[in-house]
């Protein structure tokens, strides 16, 4: 399957399950989730105010609207796949969003100050390197790429596979996985990794991922208050082979 049929292929799978994926993923708690468990570490020590910021995969542009929250002056622009994502993103956030598929060769107009993709590039591996050359050339030098990734690293990556392959939800040929240190690598000296962690509790499966895991929006909101100090105490003891999800803050190197 040629790299333009996958791309094809994962924008249709996205769009099939647009609706219950916004539903799960982006419900108020989920975004409490995100905040306190994705954010939090992401952006520590980080100043967006009057910044440019490309939300990658960005689809209706929740991120964006949370990044708002912390840096009222932020300046965005969005990049999703989808056209109907775009339009919602521009509706959503008030910033305009470009329609771009990131595993083929992308040329904007300017460089930003950070580029955030959360869960977007594990979509990508129809061609990560292009991806992470088409991030390199987006961010400026000094600027940062922030990410939140499935770790292929995690023991239960054996169970991941098997799920992707049986569940609706899910588009086994088009995306996986990714491993940290190899995705790095990948970037060849683009970037360097300036923070990580890995993360992932039961507030991750249940919470975040309540979509996959079949929990009821409506018990997303009684689970939170046991759901979310469990997952601190969680994150306090993850590590490479034990947590989901890896975290990761990157810094764009100057070239010379």
């Amino acid at each position: 399957m040629s790299p333009a049929i996958d791309s094809q292929r994962q924008k249709q799978h996205y769009e099939t399950i647009h609706d219950e994926y916004e539903a799960h993923y982006y419900d108020e708690t989920s975004l409490r989730y995100r905040d306190q468990f994705i954010f939090a570490p992401l952006l520590d020590g980080i100043d967006l105010h009057d910044k440019d910021l490309l939300d990658v995969a960005a689809g209706s542009g929740f991120n964006t609207r949370l990044l708002q929250r912390r840096f009222p002056t932020l300046r965005a622009v969005g990049l999703d796949i989808s056209n109907s994502a775009c339009s919602a993103y521009a509706g959503n956030t008030g910033f305009p969003a470009l329609a771009a598929d990131l595993t083929a060769p992308l040329t904007l107009d300017r460089q930003f100050d950070a580029a955030i993709v959360v869960g977007g590039l594990h979509h990508c591996v129809v061609d990560l390197p292009q991806t992470l050359a088409n991030l390199a050339a987006a961010v400026r030098p000094g600027g940062v790429l922030l990410m939140m990734e499935p770790s292929a690293d995690c023991w239960l990556e054996g169970a991941r596979k098997f799920w992707y392959r049986k569940d609706r939800f899910f588009d086994a040929p088009t995306e996986e996985a990714l491993s940290h240190e190899r995705l790095l690598t990948m970037a060849g000296g683009a970037f360097t990794a300036e923070r990580l962690h890995y993360i992932g509790g039961p507030a991750y499966f249940g919470i975040l991922n309540s979509l996959v895991l079949r929990v009821p929006l409506s018990a997303k909101s009684w689970l939170a208050p046991a759901a979310f100090p469990l997952e601190h105490a969680f994150n306090a003891l993850n590590s490479r082979r034990l947590a989901p999800v890896f975290v990761a803050r990157w810094r764009r190197v100057a070239q010379p």
